[in-house]
């Protein structure tokens, strides 16, 4: 359970090259207008007639779960797994960055209760940045202290109830603790945002026999 915990909390999935599945460059309110209006806009900068419009991230992000949900294969879910975990890592602070990176090099070293104190800084002043909330599970549940570990995982469902990786962990941690309900209930929130989590459908299988017995 420990490395399976690892590889879903830890290990970050290779870029794949995949087309976006809906078009994202141009948010539809921007779409409609002439380069004169946005000329006359103040918010708007000027710039050349065929400049793109910045995509809208939230909008981009509902894209990504979307074509998670109805990928064909694997290979293709774990693409756009990969560009949803690049979407959500970004702090937007050059101050937590680097406290994410002085965790990740304490965690590596295995040096657990450093990481913990750096990220315990990091959340309070990001406290709503999913990726310390998501480390610091991490830590705790390689310290074994999963009653805390549960704790920061529910943090991150609550701001982001798509956060598949944090659903399955729930669920690791809890088939961990003898919670064998609860842990079904999770690998199934994960499964419904990620089909293809191949690990976790697997611990759906065997809880779900455990938990609700065979089919007739």
């Amino acid at each position: 359970m420990r490395a399976l915990f690892a590889v879903l909390m830890l290990a970050a999935a290779p870029l794949g090259a995949l087309a976006d599945p809906a078009p994202l460059t141009t948010p539809p309110a921007a779409a409609g207008r002439s380069d004169a209006a946005q000329s006359a806009d103040p918010a708007q900068p000027a710039g050349p007639k065929n400049a793109k419009a910045e995509p809208d991230p939230a909008k981009r992000l509902d894209a990504l779960f979307a074509a998670l949900q109805m990928a064909p294969d694997p290979e293709s879910a774990k693409a756009i797994a990969a560009r949803i975990d690049v979407a959500l890592t970004p702090s937007g602070s050059d101050t937590a960055d680097l406290l994410m990176e002085r965790a990740s090099q304490a965690t590596q070293a295995k040096q657990f209760d450093l990481a913990v104190e750096l990220l315990d800084g990091l959340l309070r002043i990001e406290p709503d940045y999913l990726e310390a909330w998501n480390k610091r599970a991490t830590v705790f549940f390689l310290r074994q202290d999963f009653s805390n570990a549960l704790v920061d995982l529910r943090q991150v469902v609550a701001r982001e109830p798509r956060h598949y990786g944090a659903w399955a962990g729930i669920a690791i941690i809890c088939k961990e603790i003898g919670d064998d309900k609860r842990a079904l209930e999770a690998a199934r929130h994960a499964l419904a945002i990620y089909p293809h989590l191949d690990e976790i459908d697997d611990l759906e299988k065997e809880l779900s026999i455990k938990v609700e017995g065979r089919p007739i």
